[in-house]
């Protein structure tokens, strides 16, 4: 079986890093993907995609990306099912990333990754 997927999109918001009761890190982020095709008005047709990162990979992202910038995804979809505070049942789809790369060139006012 195979469950792989990669996008490419401008983070919509900063990553949000946080630990968890382990004390291993994980930030979440989404990312603004727009579709090859117009909708029936013309316009373009964007779809936002929930993305999670771990360990160092969330910590890459989160002292690397901000709002704007280009990021591709090399990961595999993950759907969840929770019950929402009024009993209803809800699924979320979200990407779980193995690798995060730049996708645009890096800001002027932004150091470059160190090499470690």
């Amino acid at each position: 079986m195979l469950n792989r997927i990669i996008v490419m999109g401008r983070l919509v918001r900063d990553p949000e890093l946080r630990r968890t009761q382990n004390g291993i890190l994980v930030a979440s982020f989404s990312v603004a993907c727009e579709r090859d095709f117009k909708d029936a008005s013309g316009g373009k047709v964007t779809d936002f995609i929930d993305i999670v990162a771990w360990r160092s990979t969330a910590e890459f992202v989160s002292k690397y990306f901000t709002k704007g910038r280009m990021a591709v995804i090399d990961g595999r979809l993950q759907l969840r099912d929770w019950t929402s505070r009024d009993g209803g049942k809800r699924r979320s789809a979200e990407i779980l990333a193995s690798s995060v790369s730049f996708g645009d060139s890096r800001p002027k006012n932004q150091a470059a990754p160190s090499a470690t």
